[in-house]
């Protein structure tokens, strides 16, 4: 107890499942201590995952171009169309890093990149059918909706059919990527060509209806204000409550009680190099900390909570394990976009593995959907595969791992 009985009430009421408003959020975000606000979401998590199983993925991050006609003020990654340093990567070199990715234990690929003007849906058809074809083990979870607005947009289609057309060819799930921050005046002032909160939303919901599930995501630090962010994380509630309300399921789902919609929620922290934001605002550790906790108790819809240990660093990752997270993201085997700003964070499977158990829990490695691949209950249950590290290849981050294949000149 905090000795504040409205503070008291709504940390009863979230930690015994109740809904909580997102006024009663933001008090909580603001004014509740550290430690009673972390107890009541971990009592969430106990719950919700009582065999006490946190789990993680092996999974590669494979940016097909870095030409895009956005220009994110807080991306270090793209180069603007004809600019000297843009490239594609052609689907020779795409499927090699996807037999890398198989070779080390992936079981997913991310596929994103910017928004190349040429690249329509038939661009998209194209990738995610190659990759399939040659790899049909590989899931692939990738781009988000602002990729499918603006392939609909090049190719002059709807919504709706862009999302069944790829989903037909391979797509298995949607990325969180493009939320950043999803209310107009933060995202107005980070990505003024975006497209809107809102329309994020719809494309969503759109590929909910249709049988494609999705997480997200959302990037601290940018300015934005306390209440903004309980704003980001209230519209993304509601497009749930949709998903729930009409009974929207993955269509690679077997089991019928099994939800679609969003499978889980990351909240990361923007990072301040090589950008036109240039670090003026950052989120605190605390700040994050504090998000973590009201995110598990405000998010009654969403099944799974992960951790950014990229961006905030392996000890508050392990730390967010007692205050409501239930997975711990993934070894990406490569990852280009927020190494390029700065997240020099990197780990390998064994210290992932120990990041879990050390805290108390069982670690699991899991599939796109969550379900358990390998739970390892004791370290003789342990992977022994040394090869599997974060960032083993990344033009990021040199010192990553082997060259880099040639690039296909774009300008």
């Amino acid at each position: 107890m905090t000795g504040n009985r409205e503070i008291d009430s709504i940390l009863q009421r979230a930690a015994d499942g109740g809904r909580i408003t997102p006024g009663e959020a933001l008090l909580l975000y603001t004014e509740a201590p550290f430690h009673a606000l972390g107890e009541a979401a971990d009592t969430v998590r106990r719950r919700r995952y009582p065999d006490g199983i946190v789990t993680y993925l092996i999974d590669r991050n494979i940016n097909y171009t870095n030409v895009c006609v956005t220009a994110c003020k807080f991306c270090a990654f793209f180069r603007a169309p004809k600019h000297g340093e843009g490239w594609a990567h052609p689907m020779e070199e795409i499927l090699h890093r996807c037999a890398e990715a198989v070779d080390l234990g992936a079981t997913q690929v991310m596929l994103q990149g910017g928004h190349h003007p040429e690249f329509g849906v038939e661009y998209y058809e194209q990738l995610f059918s190659g990759v399939k074809a040659a790899y049909p083990q590989l899931a692939i979870h990738s781009i988000g909706p602002s990729e499918i607005l603006h392939m609909a947009k090049v190719s002059g289609v709807s919504i709706e059919e862009a999302v069944l057309r790829i989903k037909a060819a391979g797509l298995d799930s949607i990325a969180g990527a493009g939320a950043e921050m999803l209310p107009d005046r933060p995202r107005k002032a980070i990505a003024p060509l975006k497209e809107s909160g809102a329309r994020w939303i719809e494309v969503m919901a759109t590929a909910h209806r249709n049988g494609l599930s999705s997480t997200a995501t959302m990037m601290m630090g940018t300015g934005e204000t306390n209440a903004e962010r309980i704003e980001h994380i209230r519209m993304i509630r509601d497009c749930q409550d949709l998903a729930v309300a009409n009974g929207y399921r993955d269509d690679a789902v077997e089991t019928s009680h099994d939800v679609g919609g969003f499978r889980a929620f990351i909240p990361w922290t923007y990072q301040p190099e090589n950008n036109h934001l240039k670090g003026r605002t950052q989120a605190t550790t605390m700040e994050y900390l504090r998000f973590i906790a009201v995110s598990r108790l405000f998010f009654d819809n969403v099944a799974h909570l992960q951790a950014s240990w990229l961006t905030t660093g392996k000890d508050v990752g392990q730390l967010s394990l007692h205050i409501g997270v239930d997975d711990l993201g993934s070894i990406m085997l490569e990852e280009n976009v927020i190494s390029s700003a700065g997240a020099r964070h990197r780990s390998n499977l064994h210290e992932l593995i120990w990041m879990i158990r050390s805290a108390g829990r069982v670690p699991a490695q899991r599939d796109t959907l969550y379900r358990h691949l390998a739970v390892h209950r004791t370290e003789a249950d342990d992977p022994t595969d040394d090869r599997v590290v974060s960032h083993f290849s990344s033009i990021a981050m040199p010192e990553g791992g082997r060259q880099n294949l040639p690039l296909v000149d774009v300008k």
